[in-house]
């Protein structure tokens, strides 16, 4: 019997290897899984972010949420989700027109119906703002102890048509889509199985979609950075992070970046401009009017800037200042006038002189300009400031716009220059497109984009030649790099005869809205890059994002950060004669020093008939500046006077759709599974019981004759 039953591992051994050749032989092998889903690849999450207080949002059930396919036609189709439909829950598909906040929280009260929302993004509507109506509303200079008649936007609603959809909290899945091929295999399920056709009912199978978008994080960041601290596994589980990243910082005379505080005798204007936008879904940010209009100009201003400042230095210094994370709560800014407080800048704010901020600045023929008068009459600021204006009115000379200076009783719209002012009455002014509240339609949205901001080709033109054509946009925010870029010269108390030289470069505005705002993977950002640092900004067609991201401990800046570094690198910094790894290691030379510059080891041009980049080191006085809210370092995650945004953490984010049977199929296939698995264990009960009469072996006797 022994030998008999030893037979059966060896078959078994036999038919799994026949199964395995024809797996690795490719013959019908695919996984069930493949067979049964559909992978949607092309796919951006609403996630949850926290603050002091509380948290928004979005996210899906531990094991993902599950519905019937429905696409909403129009509103008045709510019912069919909300109510008539027979097979909830269901997972409404919306184009961007439907997707208001009327819509978004009737599902979300109907919960129970609604297992998550994903929206195509199509065409604009004529206006989308899911921003609040008053951005930054209790980080700014205007608080209940400090002209509190301003503050809570009592005097300027500044985004009026924000509807606060991005500070909801959802407790289901909302996911956005490309208008793609990946659409359209949705909707063309969704028409094959789920459309409701003159009131019939529905033939099974039913198209359905899961979501995963399970966020680890809750409550609010005093929670979830408590949480992250308990964990004492030698391999620890972040909770949330912090947000931030870099501020992007160049001197036009640099200092020493080891040595911290007070200069003396040292005094210095600052022209600021932020970085980062948001929306609904944050890595669809594209603030093409937001924040790229203002820092494109401020990049302009300072190419303009730098042969007058080298032929003839203005006497006191120039900072450019680009300011991260501005969107939550001021974090950039807020963090350098931290860091100037404690001397851990190379300036304190006793060094600044005054300060030159451009918002938006979308194409127009007028600027306004915002100043910030001190109510205190033993104050020069106010001197200060009318000289500003005067200089930053004079060199609108010979251009094609005009500045207006707004009424001294308007409150600062939101800018980065209210954080300083929080810390010190500085003199100062921002320039924006807007006299009264913010006329941005699409502020903080993904509308906001380079459609929004007028950036059309002709169709005819090919992606090169599109980054060498200069659109009327550009033309606009030349003037205003211009007149800024003179008046940050005159500001710094440069020489007259020299204004007039200042002129900002079309092309390279051109270029870098092309660039920014249409296709980031382009010849001249490629040329102007590094092959070493920043390869991956540029492995995208599409633009960079510019939501802020996470504070990671990896130290590493985001796309944008890494683009402005270099971009700021080449238009104002020299290139070297040094080699690659001397271009590393430049303190091993003399006449050179990583304490007043930082070294770039740029790509390039191809030249003609050649495959070879001819790179080259930039010495440029351009920094990154840690900007991460002083809160985090403080351990203060209940700050009323820094920011305190977390985005939560999360295992994976994934899409898919399927074919579901109908509930009684489901039932049958349970209960003859089931079935199956009953009658196996009953017929081996008995072949085990009856094994010794089963596989019993009769011997035959030694002497038997044939």
């Amino acid at each position: 019997m022994a030998t008999a039953l030893g037979d059966i591992p060896a078959k078994l051994v036999t038919s799994i290897q026949l199964f395995l050749f024809f797996c690795l032989s490719d013959v019908s092998c695919n996984s069930v899984a493949q067979k049964i889903y559909v992978e949607l690849n092309n796919t951006v999450p609403c996630v949850r972010l926290l603050n002091a207080t509380h948290q928004i949002g979005c996210q899906s059930s531990i094991s993902g949420d599950t519905g019937v396919i429905h696409v909403l036609e129009s509103e008045a189709d709510l019912e069919w989700p909300l109510s008539k439909g027979p097979n909830p829950p269901y997972m409404v598909l919306l184009e961007s027109s439907l997707f208001t906040k009327s819509i978004m929280m009737k599902m979300k009260n109907a919960s129970s119906r609604v297992a998550g929302v994903v929206v195509v993004q199509k065409t604009s509507p004529p206006e989308f703002s899911p921003h609040t109506t008053c951005p930054n509303e209790n980080t700014g200079v205007y608080t209940e102890t400090y002209d509190h008649n301003l503050a809570h936007c009592n005097t300027t609603v500044w985004n009026p048509r924000g509807n606060g959809l991005s500070y909801e909290e959802f407790d289901s899945p909302v996911f956005s889509l490309k208008e793609d091929n990946e659409t359209e295999v949705i909707k063309q399920c969704y028409f094959d199985h789920n459309r409701v056709v003159n009131g019939s009912g529905l033939q099974y199978p039913l198209c359905a979609m899961q979501l995963f978008s399970h966020m680890h994080a809750v409550t609010d960041t005093a929670t979830c950075m408590r949480r992250s601290s308990m964990d004492f596994s030698t391999s620890p589980v972040m909770v949330c992070d912090p947000l931030g990243g870099y501020n992007v910082c160049a001197f036009i005379r640099p200092y020493n970046s080891t040595a911290f505080g007070h200069k003396e005798n040292e005094s210095v204007v600052i022209a600021a401009a932020r970085l980062d936008s948001r929306a609904f879904f944050l890595e669809d940010s594209t603030g093409a009017e937001g924040s790229v209009s203002g820092f494109v100009t401020l990049l302009a201003a300072a190419q303009a800037l730098r042969e007058a400042t080298q032929e003839a230095p203005p006497t006191r210094n120039i900072l450019f200042a680009f300011f991260h994370g501005e969107v939550f709560d001021y974090i950039g800014s807020s963090r350098m006038v931290y860091d100037m407080k404690n001397n851990m800048f190379v300036i304190d704010l006793d060094n600044v002189h005054s300060i030159l901020e451009i918002g938006q600045v979308k194409t127009c023929i007028s600027i306004n300009v915002w100043t910030y008068k001190c109510m205190d009459i033993r104050s020069n600021n106010n001197e200060s400031v009318t000289n500003l204006v005067k200089n930053l009115q004079s060199s609108t000379a010979g251009l094609n716009f005009s500045l207006v200076e707004t009424d001294f009783s308007q409150p600062l719209p939101p800018s980065s220059f209210q954080r300083l002012l929080r810390a010190r009455a500085i003199p100062g002014i921002v320039l924006a497109d807007h006299q009264t509240d913010i006329n941005n339609r699409y502020y903080e949205s993904f509308y906001d984009n380079a459609a929004h901001l007028n950036l059309t080709y002709p169709s005819n033109l090919s992606p090169e030649e599109q980054l060498e054509f200069v659109t009327d946009t550009a033309k606009s925010l030349t003037e205003v790099a211009t007149a800024v870029a003179r008046a940050l010269f005159k500001q710094a108390g440069g020489n007259n005869s020299q204004v007039n030289k200042i002129n900002a470069d079309p092309k390279t505005v051109t270029q870098m809205l092309y660039g920014f705002l249409v296709r980031s993977n382009n010849s001249w950002f490629q040329v102007l890059g590094s092959s070493l640092r920043c390869v991956f900004c540029l492995s995208e067609p599409n633009p960079p994002q510019y939501y802020v991201g996470v504070a990671k401990s990896s130290h590493q800046a985001n796309a944008l950060t890494y683009l402005v570094q270099y971009l700021l690198a080449n238009l104002t910094g020299t290139a070297t004669n040094l080699t690659q790894s001397q271009c590393k290691k430049p303190d091993e030379l003399p006449n050179e020093s990583t304490y007043l510059y930082s070294y770039l080891w740029v790509q390039g041009v191809v030249p003609p008939n050649s495959t070879q980049r001819e790179s080259f080191c930039v010495r440029t006085a351009v920094r990154l500046v840690k900007a991460v809210s002083p809160a985090f370092d403080l351990g203060d995650y209940i700050s009323k006077e820094y920011s305190t945004w977390t985005k939560s953490q999360w295992k994976f984010i994934k899409a898919r759709i399927f074919l579901v049977a109908s509930r009684d199929l489901e039932m049958l296939t349970l209960g003859v599974g089931v079935a199956v698995l009953f009658t196996s264990l009953l017929v081996t009960y008995f072949v085990r019981t009856k094994a010794d009469v089963l596989f019993s072996s009769v011997r035959e006797p030694n002497n038997a004759a044939y």
